[in-house]
């Protein structure tokens, strides 16, 4: 009985292969949204007058802290468009953890019933 329960432990099944793929598309996928959303924060927030955002940097920084809390240090966006896309940011970023939730539930609720 521990043998087979051992063996059950290293086994691959393809509720772990689609488990591993939607991972690795909401993590691709996140990456892309980190990157256009810190080009597009440092196109429309870089320089304004009384912003945070003075460079590339921060505006990845801003970015990054948005789709990991939904929060940030960093003062909020001054434009309308910079608020469009920390908006964005902030809407991808709870898409992607109900995905995630979805994905482990899925995964679990289809293991075997013995």
């Amino acid at each position: 009985m521990i043998r087979e329960e051992f063996s059950r432990l290293f086994t691959i099944e393809e509720r772990h292969r689609r488990l591993l793929a939607r991972l690795f598309l909401a993590f691709g996928l996140t990456i892309l949204v980190f990157v256009i959303g810190a080009v597009l924060t440092w196109v429309f927030e870089s320089g304004h007058k009384g912003g945070d955002i003075h460079g590339f940097g921060d505006a990845a920084f801003f970015s990054a802290v948005q789709l990991l809390t939904v929060s940030s240090q960093i003062k909020n966006p001054l434009t309308w468009a910079g608020k469009l896309v920390d908006v964005g940011l902030e809407i991808w970023a709870i898409f992607v953890v109900t995905v995630i939730a979805g994905s482990f539930a899925s995964f679990f609720s289809s293991g075997d019933a013995s």
